[in-house]
């Protein structure tokens, strides 16, 4: 009788082990469990830790709760301006519904997956390719309403989208490549005429500065060869003033008039007296002075030429 009980007992203990092994589930800290007790969904979704469910009648589904961090594959388009370009993304997005997770949609993952890269077709189309480059902030929030519209009737709750990586052809890269270097140098000569015009509006300053004291110049000219004198250069160069040489300039034909007035006051102050008494006396001889050559006579002017009389037409016979 008593082996009997102890059977009995060992039997029942070995039941309950078995059943109790087969209806234990453990749900993590980050899952949620979802019932389906023959096949019907369970109000209750069980939170973390140990729970019981009816061996072979219900059947547990564990939802991760995590976000995901999927990367959305890179897609080609065209953008509203008909410019090509390669852009891939990354979605982060986690599950705030358990049961609508599982019964909602079959596969909430590729589902995501797939309304990612509907949405980013879609993004490159209505975008220009400067607000693909520079205003990705504004395209990013627009790409996240676009995808979390339709999740949220599956449960996920769409965390944040970011566009990674744009990437254009080699032509659009060469033509971006000259129009920031034609930019930059355009800022450049800007910046350079900027600088020359304040440098001529100090210089004119400075000039006025020096106009009003003359030997400030010349004060300026030996600060320059002291500057110039100590790189120990063989050859040395001054610059010659311009005010010099439009003094000369002036000065020289003062200089020549005075010359010519000079030279004429100077024969009309000659005695005609010492001039004659200059003159050697003439010689009074009564030999016959040798016969000079006889003058030669003038060389007459050729003929003046001739006018030839107009030659008469010929005689035409009368017709008979």
């Amino acid at each position: 009788m008593v082996e009997e009980l102890v059977t009995a007992g060992v039997v029942a203990a070995s039941g309950c082990l078995a059943y109790v092994m087969a209806a234990a589930r453990v749900v993590k800290q980050y899952e949620r469990g979802v019932v389906f007790r023959l096949g019907r969904l369970r109000n209750d979704v069980r939170g973390p830790g140990f729970t019981m469910i009816v061996p072979f009648v219900d059947r547990l589904r564990k939802v991760n709760l995590q976000i995901v961090t999927m990367p959305v594959p890179a897609q080609d388009g065209i953008t509203r301006d008909n410019v090509t370009v390669r852009v891939d993304a990354v979605i982060y997005f986690k599950v705030v519904d358990a049961a609508d997770a599982v019964v909602q949609v079959e596969d909430y993952r590729f589902a995501v997956s797939q309304m990612a890269q509907t949405s980013l077709r879609s993004i490159i189309g209505k975008s220009d390719l400067d607000d693909l480059l520079s205003n990705r902030e504004k395209l990013n929030q627009g790409l996240e309403l676009m995808i979390d519209s339709p999740a949220i009737g599956w449960g996920v709750q769409i965390d944040r989208v970011e566009i990674k990586d744009v990437s254009l052809p080699e032509a659009m890269k060469r033509s971006m490549a000259r129009q920031a270097e034609a930019d930059r140098e355009r800022r450049a000569r800007v910046i350079n005429a900027d600088a020359e015009l304040q440098a001529s509006k100090k210089l004119a300053e400075a000039a006025g500065v020096m106009a009003e004291q003359p030997a400030a110049l010349q004060l300026r000219l030996l600060q320059t060869v002291v500057a110039v004198a100590a790189e120990k250069n063989s050859t040395l160069v001054l610059p010659f003033p311009v005010e010099l040489l439009r003094f000369l300039e002036r000065a020289a034909p003062q200089s020549g008039e005075q010359q010519v007035a000079g030279s004429q006051g100077g024969s009309q102050a000659v005695d005609p007296q010492a001039v004659e008494s200059r003159q050697p006396p003439q010689v009074e001889s009564s030999q016959a002075q040798p016969s000079q050559a006889p003058a030669r006579e003038p060389a007459q002017a050729p003929p003046p030429p001739q006018a030839v009389p107009p030659l008469a037409p010929p005689s035409v016979p009368p017709a008979a």
